[in-house]
């Protein structure tokens, strides 16, 4: 590409938009991918592909004919068409490169020294933080959810790219190799070049274990014990490991058939030998540096008496305890790694060791060494360094590297607890019971110490794989401890049969043990955690938890474990209900349940299930956290994160420890900082947020469930059918096999509208509710004094920058009624246009993103290598429609979407 930044690109009615601040990386980077295409692409694809940018480039700055980038692109034969859409698909990954580089999504105050001296400022103490830190539990939970477009070998030349321009910042001429560096990079620009996009075969589950275990191992395990180390220098104090990492991989299995007993089984495996092969080399590496000889050093008691334990007696070693030590802690994490992952270590141990029962077992032994360490006068190695990094691992990841969740829909555990109870001759038609009558059974059943289960009875193969996998988990917590898995999430939880059913499920496999004794508490090793999901389900959270809670034996297990957990849905929420019905009702559910925890006396932990898109929860972690309602958050926050969002927060060390530290200090904020806000202020803008949730709520659902025809609107207008061809997750796009709006999944209908550049799920109905709102003056007042309503227009805002209605008005024309088109898109264009004009109305701007040049400028540049894609697209996809079958038409679509959901940096 030459010159990508050249001109700062402009809509022709926007002729008065500022300049583009050069990024430096992007003009070297496109220029490298410029010379790659030249290279291996030829000189007339190089030429062709510079006149489409060009024009496209004429165009957004107001001075090009608008249909100069139609002609261009109309000259592209099938081989070219595929050629460019990488072209361009590279170089928005090579510009998300740059700009991650130059801090384009840093935000300022987002880390944990900054809180902690704003707090201070504040009136909050060092001593109020560490008490906070002290039962705090931050956790980004990893899931498979099937947004990340990119193959992993994309990924990873990317991070290549990305380690070599820091060489190349520090003024390295060459690679520790001795390649010239920026030779190495184009190097790496023509692998991503000629490396296959696409996915040929369909994601496995185990596939999706192992991307996610590469994040963990390549940059969790190292990236977190090193900022531990930061904070404890920022707090003055070594803080606990409250931050610690989970995932769903292996053990989400609602609505996706191909997670199995088998694949939690192989999930928490391999976890296991990833993070206890961590261990081993670092205790490896310990024992060639901690070369200290009795001859200059003391002994302390336990590290001699780790040394006699060891069975090391090398006359080479005599004098080095510590070497002995080490020696001896090695062997037995060999024989923990043969024990737990079934196979010796790759480097076997020279001595036998017993296995370690324990992670904490493996930590006193660690604990001993830097005792022994410090013990000697106090000196350099006293603290700190490879050991205190090492013994902070095993404190963080244990023998699991990260705790599993378990997840199933309620409608499932309905149907398995109705065939166990019937097998068991308990209740022939359970599933006929009222709510009453099914929480007074199961309430009998779950103080019975008998289970119901049979090895003599039939059940439903549903029924055998929920036993299966449940009985799995209770192996894992025998081989692993109870801590590989402590959540078991209940999707579309409606009320407490829900949850006791869980727990019946649960003690099948014995982990849920009844009270041994009148008035004892019973045990749950695994927590049941209600996922409150539509509209309707956060209006009623409050309701069922407080009749949660007053069951006795429920209340004594919250009350003994300290805290209960309860998951908000962002994605179906918005679905449902839009975008801000959707967000209020989040909030609305959180502060409604605050009191319900307080009056039953325990800790409230909320888990935010987030997507990627604004449409699904997107948008900064930092700002969402710091914008909870009050007494909400209170240190123990649980957040999942998602396709590319794992990319793209934790793709290297360096962004993965901006985002860690961003989520920390703004957990630390939003529980320590005292409240701005007054309480007639706080409910005035919270009558007024209701007044516009409602009128929102009632556009959105007139449109997307009212509007006859919209059904087959959406599903032609948008690429839906054609992203099902991504194979880019293991489980299917919809629950089940009707094409319901209701019962797609939240992610491809995002994504669709993404595409489409329509953005929908991101803004509409904010327009008519603020059209409707008589008080324009109060919602001004909220957006510069309200958190919550400050970010929900800054996520809107950067929605509406990346969409496009002249473009979507195109992919309205792939609708065949096209009454019905112009109808429901005319509907579509007007909802627009008020969110727009009534969000620079409340915001006081002259245009979208005025206030954040840096985001401003960051979308701008990308609009005219995505207009182009998506122009391509809609006559990939007419062709394929009309009944042309040539297999590069449905390439090109795939890789259209490809490269559209890189541009705009989320997809679903």
């Amino acid at each position: 590409m030459v010159d990508p930044v050249a001109a700062a690109p402009q809509h022709p009615a926007m002729t008065t938009l500022p300049p583009i601040t050069n990024n430096p990386d992007i003009r070297f980077l496109g220029k490298l991918l410029g010379d790659v295409i030249r290279a291996y692409g030829g000189e007339a694809l190089f030429a062709r592909t510079e006149a489409i940018r060009s024009a496209s480039v004429e165009r957004h700055r107001g001075l090009g004919e608008a249909g100069a980038t139609g002609v261009a692109l109309g000259a592209l034969n099938l081989d070219d068409t595929l050629d460019f859409v990488r072209g361009f698909m590279l170089f928005s990954m090579l510009a998300n490169l740059a700009e991650d580089r130059q801090g384009v999504a840093a935000e300022a105050g987002a880390d944990m020294a900054s809180a902690i001296e704003k707090l201070r400022a504040d009136g909050v103490s060092r001593e109020d933080v560490a008490a906070l830190l002290g039962r705090a539990l931050i956790a980004p939970v990893l899931t498979a959810h099937p947004t990340e477009v990119r193959r992993k070998s994309m990924i990873d030349h990317r991070n290549r790219i990305a380690e070599l321009m820091k060489l190349r910042d520090a003024g390295t001429g060459e690679t520790p190799d001795g390649d010239r560096v920026d030779e190495a990079i184009l190097r790496q620009i023509a692998l991503l070049w000629q490396t296959r996009v696409l996915r040929r075969e369909r994601l496995y589950v185990t596939d999706e274990v192992e991307t996610a275990l590469s994040y963990l191992r390549d940059v969790f395990v190292p990236t977190l014990p090193a900022l531990y180390q930061r904070w404890d220098r920022a707090l003055g104090a070594r803080v606990p490991s409250f931050l610690r990492p989970g995932s769903w991989i292996g053990g989400d299995r609602d609505g996706n058939p191909f997670v199995t007993a088998a694949s939690l089984t192989a999930a928490l495996a391999r976890a296991c030998e990833t993070v206890l092969g961590h261990y081993l080399e670092a205790v490896h590496a310990l024992g060639a540096e901690l070369s200290i000889s009795t001859e200059h050093a003391l002994t302390d008691a336990g590290v001699d008496a780790l040394a006699r334990a060891s069975g090391d007696t090398a006359d080479a070693r005599a004098d080095e305890p510590y070497r002995r030590a080490l020696s001896g802690i090695y062997a037995r994490l060999a024989a923990t790694h043969e024990a737990l992952a079934g196979k010796p270590p790759p480097r076997p141990a020279q001595l036998a060791g017993a296995p370690y029962p324990d992670p904490q077992a493996l930590r006193a032994d660690l604990a001993a060494i830097a005792h022994g360490l410090a013990a000697d006068h106090g000196g350099p190695l006293a603290s700190g360094g490879a050991l205190g990094r090492l013994i902070r691992a095993v404190e963080t990841f244990g023998f699991h590297l990260a705790a599993l969740d378990m997840r199933q829909n309620s409608a499932v555990h309905e149907r398995v607890v109705a065939d166990l109870l019937r097998g068991a001759g308990v209740e022939a038609d359970y599933l006929a019971l009222d709510e009453g009558a099914r929480i007074a059974l199961l309430r009998r059943e779950l103080a019975s110490l008998r289970t119901l289960s049979s090895p003599y009875a039939a059940y439903a193969d549903e029924t055998v794989a929920e036993l299966a996998i449940l009985r799995a988990a209770a192996g894992a917590h025998a081989a692993y401890g109870p801590a590989c898995i402590t959540n078991y999430v209940i999707s579309m939880a409606q009320s407490v049969s829900d949850m006791l059913e869980a727990n019946l499920l649960l003690k099948e496999a014995g982990l849920y043990r009844p009270a041994a004794e009148p008035g004892a508490a019973p045990h749950a090793a695994i927590m049941v955690v209600p996922l409150f999901e539509t509209i309707g389900d956060l209006d009623a959270a409050p309701a069922i938890m407080t009749d949660w809670f007053a069951l006795p034996e429920v209340a004594a297990m919250a009350t003994a474990r300290g805290y209960q957990e309860v998951m908000i849905g962002y994605s179906d929420s918005n679905k449902d209900g839009g975008y801000l019905t959707s967000t209020w009702g989040l909030s609305r559910a959180s502060t409604a349940l605050a009191p319900v925890f307080e009056a039953a006396g325990v800790a409230m932990q909320l888990f935010h299930g987030r997507g990627g898109a604004v449409g699904r929860g997107g948008g900064s972690a930092f700002a969402a956290i710091r914008a909870q309602p009050p007494g909400t958050v209170q240190g123990r926050i649980r957040i999942t994160e998602q396709g590319e969002v794992i990319a793209g927060k934790y793709g290297t060390r360096e962004s993965a420890a901006t985002n860690l530290e961003a989520i920390a200090a703004a957990t630390l904020l939003a529980s320590l900082e005292p409240e701005r806000l007054s309480m007639r202020d706080y409910e005035r803008f919270s009558t007024a947020m209701g007044t516009l949730s409602d009128t929102a709520f009632h556009a959105y659902r007139g449109l997307v469930y009212g509007e006859p025809g919209f059904r087959q609107f959406f599903r032609q207008m948008t690429p839906i059918a054609e992203i099902s061809g991504l194979k880019i997750g293991s489980r299917p796009a919809s629950r089940t096999k009707s094409d319901r709006i209701e019962d797609l999944r939240a992610i491809p209908w995002v994504f669709s509208w993404a595409q489409a550049r329509v953005m929908l799920p991101g803004w509409f109905g904010v327009g008519a509710a603020i059209e409707a709102f008589p008080d324009k003056p109060l919602l001004q007042a909220m957006a510069t004094g309200w958190p919550l309503f400050a970010a929900t227009l800054a996520n809107m805002e950067q929605v509406m920058a990346k969409s496009d209605m002249e473009i979507a008005g195109q992919y309205a024309g792939l609708v065949e009624d096209r009454t019905l088109a112009a109808h429901l898109f005319g509907k579509i264009r007007q909802g627009w246009q008020l969110s727009h004009d009534g969000l620079l109305a409340v915001t006081g701007q002259p245009r979208l993103l005025a206030d954040t040049p840096a985001l401003d400028a960051s979308i701008r540049l990308r609009l005219p290598y995505i207009e182009p894609l998506n122009l391509l697209q809609i006559e990939l996809i007419k062709r394929r429609r009309s009944g042309e079958d040539d297999p590069r038409i449905g390439e090109g679509i795939l890789l259209s979407i490809n490269a559209i959901a890189t541009a705009l940096r989320n997809s679903g």
